[in-house]
C-alpha cells in the first residue's frame, strides 16, 4: 500500500510549475500543502495563501512530511534539505551542485535519522539513470558511463551546426527558451554535466569526489575557426562527461567538447535532449535517450521520486560495498585537437605525441596525445581567452 504524502515546496520556477502541472493531473494519494519562494510580488499561478518566504512554515509543520527542494541556491538548497532530513522529513532534490558537493554528508544524515533522500531530477533531466545504475546495474561491472548530460549546451551546439547560428544568437535562444541560466555559466562552462559525473560516479563506481578535483572546460571558448575545423572533417562538437575504468583499480573522471563522427551514437542527439551510454561487462551497451531540460521533462523526474518515497524507496549505495579497491585518478592519455595562440602552452601541456599542426596568422591549432593531469594542472590557462580544446573521438 502506497502512504500519504503531504509535500511542501520549496521553489516555484521552471520545475516547479513544470511538476505541479503533471501533479494535478494525476490521483497519487498526495496533498500539495505550501510552497516557499524568495520573490513575495512576483505573480503565480496559484493563490496567493498557498506561498510563503517562511522556511520553518514548512519545516516545522509536522503535516508536511516529504520536503521538495527545486532552488537554485546549493547552501541554501543544502540547509532546507539537512533540516527535513534531520525532522523525519524525506526529501527531493534537484540541485546537482548541492548533492554532488554534499553527497558524504547527506548520506550520513539519512543513516542516522532513517529518512531518504532521492534525486533523479538533479541527473540527465529525464532520463532515468540513477534508478537504473542503482537497480539494474547494481551487481554490474561497468566499463564506462558517459554522454551528453547538459541539455542547454547541446541545444546550443544543436544551433549552431545545423542551422549555422551564432553561439550568442543560439545561447540567447536556449535563455528565451529556459533551457539556460540569465548567467550560463554553469552550462555552457561544463559545471553542471561535472556536478552529474560525479554523483553518477558515486551509483557507478562507489567513489564520493570533491567536483573540485575533475576535470571541467566547457564550450564558452568556441570560436568560428572551431566550428570550421570541425565541419570540415564532418565531425560535430558535443559536450560530453566521461566516467571510465581504466583497470582494476582506477577510474578517470574529465568533462570536455568531444569531436564526434557520425559513427557515434551522439552525432544525432541534439537540441534539448540528453543521451547517456553505459557500457557493462555483461550487459554490453546501453543507450538512454530523452529531454534534459524544460520544466516537464525534468518535473517528470522528480514526479518519479515523489511516487518511489509513497512506498518508502531510499537509495542503498550498493556499489561503495565493494569500492574499496578503486581509485579516482588522473593519469590518462586522451587525443585532442587544440586551438592555441601562445606556443608556451604546448609546453606546458607536454604531448607526448603530434599528429597534426596548423599555423596561419589568425589560427594555429595542433593534435595530438595529451595526459589528462596536464590539462587538470594548466585549467586556467586551457581555458583562457584564446584557446580551446576538444577531445577527438
Amino acid at each position: 500500500m502506497s502512504k500519504q504524502l503531504t509535500l511542501g515546496f520549496f521553489g516555484f520556477g521552471v520545475v516547479g510549475q513544470g511538476l505541479y502541472d503533471i501533479i494535478k493531473t494525476k490521483d497519487l494519494n498526495l496533498t500539495v500543502k505550501r510552497f516557499v519562494i524568495k520573490h513575495p510580488d512576483k505573480k503565480r499561478t496559484l493563490p496567493a495563501e498557498l506561498f510563503t518566504t517562511d522556511p520553518d512554515a514548512v519545516l516545522h509543520d509536522p503535516e508536511i512530511n516529504t520536503v521538495v527542494e527545486l532552488i537554485d541556491d546549493a547552501d541554501a538548497a543544502f540547509d532546507i534539505v539537512s533540516r527535513a532530513l534531520r525532522s523525519g522529513k524525506n526529501a527531493v532534490s534537484a540541485n546537482k551542485k548541492m548533492i554532488a558537493t554534499h553527497l558524504t554528508e547527506l548520506i550520513a544524515i539519512q543513516q542516522q535519522y532513517g529518512t531518504s533522500l532521492l534525486y533523479e531530477g538533479a541527473v540527465c533531466g529525464s532520463i532515468p539513470i540513477i534508478r537504473n545504475l542503482e537497480e539494474y546495474y547494481d551487481n554490474e561491472l561497468l566499463h564506462s558511463v558517459s554522454g551528453i548530460f547538459n541539455g542547454s549546451s547541446n541545444y546550443i551546439l544543436s544551433k549552431i551546426f545545423n542551422e549555422g547560428l551564432e553561439y550568442s544568437t543560439a545561447l540567447k535562444q536556449a535563455q528565451d527558451l529556459g533551457f539556460a541560466e540569465t548567467d550560463p555559466t554553469l552550462d555552457v562552462g561544463g559545471f553542471d554535466p561535472k556536478f552529474k559525473l560525479a554523483i553518477i560516479a558515486s551509483h557507478a563506481y562507489g567513489l564520493y569526489l570533491d567536483p573540485d578535483t575533475i576535470l571541467n572546460i566547457g564550450i564558452d571558448k568556441l570560436a568560428p575557426a572551431d566550428i570550421q575545423f570541425a565541419r570540415e572533417k564532418n565531425f560535430k562538437i558535443k559536450l560530453i562527461p566521461t566516467a571510465r575504468e581504466i583497470d582494476d583499480r582506477a577510474v578517470i573522471l574529465y568533462v570536455l567538447p568531444k569531436l564526434v563522427t557520425p559513427a557515434n551514437i551522439l552525432y544525432n542527439v541534439e537540441n534539448e535532449y540528453n543521451g547517456v551510454s553505459v557500457k557493462a561487462a555483461f550487459a554490453d551497451e546501453q543507450f538512454f535517450y530523452g529531454k534534459g531540460a524544460g520544466g516537464h521533462p525534468t518535473g517528470s523526474a522528480v514526479m518519479s521520486d515523489i511516487t518511489a518515497l509513497r512506498y518508502d524507496y531510499k537509495y542503498e549505495y550498493k556499489k561503495h560495498l565493494g569500492a574499496g579497491s578503486l581509485r579516482y585518478s588522473t593519469d590518462w592519455e586522451i587525443q585532442v585537437y587544440l586551438r592555441y595562440e601562445d606556443e608556451e602552452l604546448i609546453n606546458k601541456l607536454e604531448f607526448s605525441s603530434i599528429t597534426e599542426r596548423y599555423y596561419a596568422q589568425d589560427f594555429k591549432y595542433i593534435i595530438g596525445r595529451v595526459n589528462l593531469g596536464n590539462i587538470l594542472k594548466n585549467k586556467e590557462s586551457v581555458n583562457s581567452n584564446g584557446v580551446f580544446i576538444a577531445e577527438i573521438a
